[in-house]
């Protein structure tokens, strides 16, 4: 095993400058810009069709207002404004038990809300890990808007007091503590299910440890590892780690955390920092895209990514010789879950673990695929070459003749990874900021983190 310490993320230099991501950035920071609406900073979950609003695209959105302004997109008075218009809808938006007419309840926000009015649309959860996501998005604000002017006061009080009204320990129920729920309806209570196993739910327990009024116990970050061991190998690439095959579940956390070279408890166990371990992952679906066990068309070194993303349909259709299931919405992995649907986002958000061999598969994409795949607000959500059959329409997106399907929309949990992780490559702007922020510090150090960036923090 390589050293620890002899890695990080240094593999190669970020172009602060560079014609290609400069417009694929500007491009995706255009969809949260245009596509929010203004009055109350909701952001679509998926655009053009944009059903509702997603609290997590929300979360992303917040996060691209400071990009945009140190890019030079927007001004900071543009962007403030929108930051605060969107902290001033949470911050009044109605909570409670109801089940029609609210936002949330204890804190914490329903999945998807209604675009115009903000309240729970139709019969959807209250999520924790949505809600972690919004939240997250508010602190790099809270930490960004350093400044005396009384809009920017403004954004860090409201963030203060929707963080901290968030009610962490109700959602430890009896039947999962000290673990944090999935969610919860006003229907039927608790989902019976805690946050458990290598996944994206650190966010989530790093906010719930570093709350300053409703903090869960170090406990909690014990109960998420449970697990963590089952998953831990080879995993399709040539280094061990604690794996899961969709690559969101390693961008998300580290959109706001810097997590390179500091080390809970597991990860000194096993002389590594969640940072390689995401960089072991991203090596591991390129060796696995690289093998293509499943014969599918275009995979290769400069083709590939896995994760969570939309897909043709549920359908199934013989391919190479074979019967294959395509999926819809999905996460999608190495494995049975492979339906030979790319995600631009999977390479795109792990670029700053990975960034040579992520950054010429987003130029790979671009070249070959680009006249279909990027658009105004940048890469679609995912594209398929492999379904292109004369007898099996999509149920979604289009197939055009010799290229494949192409997906319908971009969506908003997806485009986030990459303008943030592209930011974090080329500047580090965002973990910069949050290295800063009191409840970020707080709550890595009460999960047992030492080392590193957080020792002087």
């Amino acid at each position: 095993m390589e050293p620890f310490g002899a890695r990080g993320a240094d593999i190669s230099p970020a172009p602060l400058t560079d014609p290609f991501f400069d417009d694929l950035e500007a491009r995706t920071f255009r969809f949260f810009w245009e596509t929010t609406n203004p009055a109350n900073g909701l952001a679509p979950d998926r655009h053009p069709s944009a059903p509702f609003a997603s609290i997590a695209c929300v979360g992303f959105a917040l996060t691209a207002y400071p990009i945009g302004v140190e890019r030079g997109w927007v001004s900071r008075a543009a962007a403030r404004r929108r930051v605060l218009a969107t902290l001033r809808f949470f911050e009044r938006a109605p909570q409670g038990p109801a089940r029609h007419g609210v936002a949330g309840h204890k804190g914490f926000f329903y999945h998807f809300l209604d675009m115009a009015r903000g309240s729970r649309f139709e019969g959807i959860e209250l999520s924790t890990i949505d809600t972690a996501l919004l939240l997250a998005g508010m602190l790099f604000c809270q930490s960004y808007f350093d400044g005396d002017e009384p809009d920017e006061a403004e954004i860090r009080r409201l963030v203060e007091a929707i963080y901290g009204r968030v009610d962490w320990r109700w959602a430890t129920p009896r039947a999962v503590a000290p673990a944090i729920t999935l969610g919860w309806t006003p229907e039927q209570g608790f989902h019976p299910q805690g946050w458990h196993t290598y996944n994206e739910a650190a966010i989530i327990y790093i906010l719930a440890l570093g709350s300053p009024t409703f903090p869960v116990e170090p406990e909690a970050w014990l109960a998420w590892q449970q697990g963590f061991d089952n998953t831990w190998g080879l995993s399709h690439g040539p280094l061990p780690h604690v794996g899961y095959p969709a690559l969101f579940v390693h961008q998300y956390p580290q959109v706001w955390v810097d997590l390179r070279g500091i080390r809970d408890a597991y990860m000194r166990g096993r002389d590594l920092d969640y940072f390689e371990n995401s960089r072991r992952a991203t090596l591991a679906q390129r060796a696995y895209a690289i093998a293509n066990p499943g014969g599918w068309k275009g995979y290769g070194q400069d083709l590939w990514g896995l994760t969570a993303c939309d897909g043709p349909g549920n359908i199934r259709h013989e391919y190479l010789g074979r019967m294959r299931r395509f999926h819809g919405y999905s996460a999608r992995g190495p494995g049975p879950r492979d339906d030979g649907t790319i995600a631009p986002t999977a390479a795109l958000g792990s670029i700053a673990f990975a960034p040579e061999i992520c950054a010429p598969a987003a130029r790979s994409m671009a070249r070959d695929h680009g006249e279909y795949i990027l658009g105004r607000y940048g890469f679609i959500d995912a594209f398929n070459p492999s379904f292109d059959f004369d007898d099996a329409p999509p149920k979604t997106g289009r197939r055009i003749p010799g290229v494949g399907w192409i997906g319908p929309d971009y969506l908003g949990i997806d485009q986030g990874p990459i303008i943030a992780m592209l930011e974090n490559w080329r500047s580090g702007l965002i973990w910069k900021a949050m290295r800063g922020n009191p409840h970020i510090v707080r709550g890595l150090r009460r999960a047992g983190f030492t080392g590193g960036w957080l020792e002087g923090a």
